[in-house]
């Protein structure tokens, strides 16, 4: 059965692995981002939308699920962090989820079921240095994840997942090197990093009837780092 998806962000990287995703399976797609971009030339209608300035969005009277991609990776030693870091890295990944989800909230009400999927960080489960802010701001997150699943089940469900690095435009800069890239490869014990139709495939499970038992989870794609200890 076709289902209607609202993705908010999704221009590249894993958001646009999965609008490509969603449409080959013949799912009716919406967006909302900063600008039209590759999304548009997909054939999606795009509409405006920024994190830090949320506006009003048009949404169908029915909608079946959302996905939130817009984040950020913002790595700085603790002590030079400001006020203004935190607070732009919660306002564009906890806050910007907030204002999409409670705008979507009656349309997704009105589908006989509906899912949403957030987006937290390996770092979260996984302490790493250089990552306070942004470890802090997906830990409210995967608190919203619960938070949401229990209030709105058994009608929509909710679920975050957890990625370690992933090759998109977002991680380029950790990965724009053959040195770089292999480094990163090596510090998980499946030896590789994600790819963003991995993470496509994932999410486009959690939005059908085939995750239907999965509410409050946060699924870790994350090549074994937050669990595994390999040793040689």
């Amino acid at each position: 059965m076709s289902r209607t998806t609202l993705l908010i962000g999704g221009n590249s990287g894993i958001g646009l692995a999965t609008a490509r995703a969603l449409l080959q399976r013949g799912d009716q797609v919406i967006a909302a981002a900063r600008r039209p971009g590759p999304l548009a030339e997909l054939g999606i209608a795009v509409q405006a939308f920024d994190a830090l300035e949320p506006v009003a969005l048009h949404i169908p009277a029915e909608l079946d699920s959302l996905v939130y991609f817009p984040g950020t990776i913002s790595l700085k030693p603790f002590h030079r962090l400001t006020a203004d870091d935190f607070l732009r890295d919660f306002q564009i990944n906890c806050l910007g989820a907030v204002n999409a989800i409670q705008a979507a909230l009656p349309s997704l009400r009105a589908a006989s079921s509906a899912s949403i999927v957030l987006f937290s960080t390996i770092a979260v489960a996984q302490g790493m240095p250089f990552h306070a802010s942004i470890a802090a701001a997906k830990g409210a997150v995967e608190g919203l994840t619960r938070s949401l699943a229990a209030e709105y089940a058994p009608r929509i469900r909710v679920n975050a997942i957890a990625p370690s690095l992933t090759d998109t435009p977002l991680a380029a800069p950790l990965l724009n090197s053959e040195v770089k890239r292999e480094a990163a490869a090596k510090r998980h014990p499946l030896q590789r990093v994600g790819e963003p139709d991995e993470i496509a495939a994932l999410i486009a499970f959690l939005l059908s009837d085939a995750s239907r038992s999965l509410s409050g989870q946060i699924l870790r794609p994350d090549g074994g780092l937050s669990s595994l200890r390999i040793f040689s």
